[in-house]
């Protein structure tokens, strides 16, 4: 962006732009031509969870500055961290984005997401109609008690390893290394892939 005047200009109200601002705005320019790639989990197990997980990526693209670059297929899951059948089981899928977003702003935007499908935060591990979760977002590696970048648990589980290689075989997740290599360590019992199923791109 440029902007340029001569001395001989006729118009008293136009006001020569200061180079600062000028520098502030190509920076803003470059910013937004540059946006930055960020992996998202979705998960459900309360209500329709096929259409919650698609309401999920529709409002992600509604979302100044994101837009959904690739979803995966879709997987059915046990539930984390509770006692087998104590609670239905998840559907789960990766979203991969690209956002002008700061991860703070993601974050909020997730949140938000979660809140629209009526999300509960009573318990730890409890059941959800829905679960919006930032895995990774560009090479960040980040120790902020509020927004953990990658995602603290993230190598360890299937239910988001799984559909993320599907859509991106040769990904990395920051400071852990490969995706592929994080699935020859750890089990994918309980992620059952559900063909039958599929989530959209949104148009």
């Amino acid at each position: 962006m440029t902007f340029s005047f001569t001395e001989s200009h006729s118009d008293p109200t136009v006001q020569p732009v200061p180079a600062s601002v000028v520098r502030q705005v190509d920076a803003a320019d470059t910013t937004l031509s540059n946006p930055k790639r960020a992996v998202i989990s979705i998960g459900a197990n309360l209500g329709n969870r096929l259409e919650t997980l698609q309401g999920a990526i529709d409002a992600l693209e509604d979302t100044p500055g994101v837009r959904v670059k690739a979803v995966s297929p879709v997987y059915e899951t046990e539930p984390w961290g509770v006692e087998p059948g104590s609670q239905p089981s998840y559907f789960n899928a990766v979203v991969v984005l690209k956002t002008t977003l700061p991860p703070s702003s993601l974050l909020e935007r997730a949140h938000a997401v979660e809140e629209a499908f009526h999300r509960v935060r009573e318990e730890r591990w409890g059941a959800r109609t829905l679960d919006v979760d930032i895995v990774a977002y560009a090479d960040v590696v980040s120790d902020d008690p509020v927004l953990t970048l990658p995602h603290p648990r993230a190598h360890e589980r299937a239910f988001v390893l799984v559909p993320w290689h599907d859509v991106e075989p040769e990904a990395q997740l920051p400071g852990h290394g490969p995706v592929a290599a994080l699935l020859d360590d750890i089990t994918r019992d309980g992620v059952a892939p559900r063909k039958d199923l599929e989530l959209r791109l949104p148009e």
